[in-house]
């Protein structure tokens, strides 16, 4: 039987900064932002989004009727966290007028939990097949103004359907995984800005990545000739370029050229985005299947997660005959070119607002044009609202 995602959606909110601005605003090279780190605008998050709310703006499109009746689980993976205790899905089952039969279960493990959340999925599945899960990868990727994590901020939602006899992506059963105790992120309790020791993540990444797909290599027998395309998760888009370089001298000169066209493919909307976090692999992969018109039905696709802390998966996919249809038409460049950009003056001014401590307080939602908002803080209680 095969299990894998069935459909695939995304929201990121209406505002973006230059990364040109931004190193010329910081007194560095852009270049240093353009080519060194490899992108290009960063997504902006307004005081009125947050993982919760992205998550369900994410969601939205791929549910019916008939879902909403039938779920019962819903996934919800991030790192930002809009509560120590209660979990994220359960505002998104109410938000999206899910049954209440169902589970809500907030997943974190850095960066790679949505990737954890969609093989519990496809195990639920396995064990129900009648059943679907949604998955929901959300989070806010954020520093603070004029740290060297800065240019890698963003944020965002991937959502995936998972299901048998999938329309986009059958999943193998051959993960490699592992888990390392590094400190090379982080954010404690008290903080709403994350640490990183950039170098020496990137270097855990890329070890990460190595060591996996050599074990995944040996453990199955496969070879770089067996992949029509590589995806990485992309916390910038050049980390995902150095891992693979590093596994490149495996194939030949046409395979070389086919993996870097591909990859090239996978990172168009992350240049744009900036870091997701937990839906950072999967922005990946839809940018890879919106932008790359030659892929083949039955290719296989392999792909790499990871977490800081740190934990990375590789696993590989099998593309479906049908998967354009369990894609949103247009959704991702339409939202691209109908965002708003902003001056660094006032992004850092609405970084500045992001919603904090316990005082109620009403928030100004007339200029978000999402489906979803969040419009303040009552009685410690976060308020969210359906606009449309």
């Amino acid at each position: 039987m095969k299990i894998g995602i069935d459909q695939m959606s995304f929201f990121s909110p209406h505002l973006y900064i230059e990364m040109t601005d931004l190193a010329q605003a910081r007194g560095e090279d852009p270049n240093k932002y353009l080519i060194g780190i490899g992108q290009t605008r960063q997504a902006v998050i307004p005081p009125t989004q947050d993982a919760v709310t992205m998550g369900a703006n994410a969601a939205a499109p791929l549910m019916t009727d008939a879902l909403r009746q039938t779920l019962d689980l819903v996934i919800f993976a991030t790192e930002s966290g809009v509560d120590q205790s209660k979990s994220g899905a359960a505002y998104l089952q109410r938000l999206l007028g899910i049954q209440k039969y169902a589970r809500t279960i907030e997943l974190k493990q850095a960066c790679y939990s949505g990737t954890y959340g969609l093989m519990q999925a496809r195990d639920y599945v396995a064990a129900h097949p009648e059943r679907k899960v949604l998955v929901v990868a959300s989070d806010v990727a954020r520093y603070g103004i004029k740290t060297s994590g800065e240019v890698t901020q963003g944020g965002g939602a991937v959502a995936m359907l998972v299901s048998a006899d999938p329309k986009i992506l059958a999943l193998e059963n051959d993960s490699q995984f592992m888990t390392d105790e590094v400190m090379d992120f982080w954010r404690p309790n008290y903080a709403t800005e994350a640490r990183v020791d950039g170098k020496y993540s990137s270097n855990v990444y890329q070890e990460f990545f190595k060591e996996l797909w050599d074990r995944y290599r040996e453990q199955t027998g496969r070879t770089i000739d067996d992949f029509a395309a590589l995806v990485f998760h992309l916390p910038f888009t050049k980390m995902g370029k150095k891992g693979l370089q590093m596994v490149l001298p495996e194939a030949d000169e046409l395979q070389q050229n086919g993996l870097l066209a591909q990859f090239e493919a996978s990172q168009k909307y992350s240049r744009q985005i900036g870091n997701l976090y937990t839906g950072s692999l999967y922005l990946s992969l839809l940018s890879l299947l919106n932008e790359t018109p030659g892929l083949k039905p039955g290719a296989r696709l392999g792909l790499f997660s990871y977490g800081s802390g740190a934990e990375g998966e590789f696993y590989s996919g099998i593309l479906q005959p049908k998967y354009q249809a369990g894609l949103v038409p247009n959704q991702v460049p339409d939202l691209l070119s109908s965002r708003h950009g902003l001056s660094i003056m006032q992004y850092e001014q609405l970084f500045e607002q992001s919603l904090q401590g316990s005082d109620d307080r009403e928030l100004e939602i007339q200029n978000d044009p999402a489906q979803f908002v969040l419009t303040g803080l009552k009685n410690e209680q976060r308020q969210y609202l359906k606009q449309r």
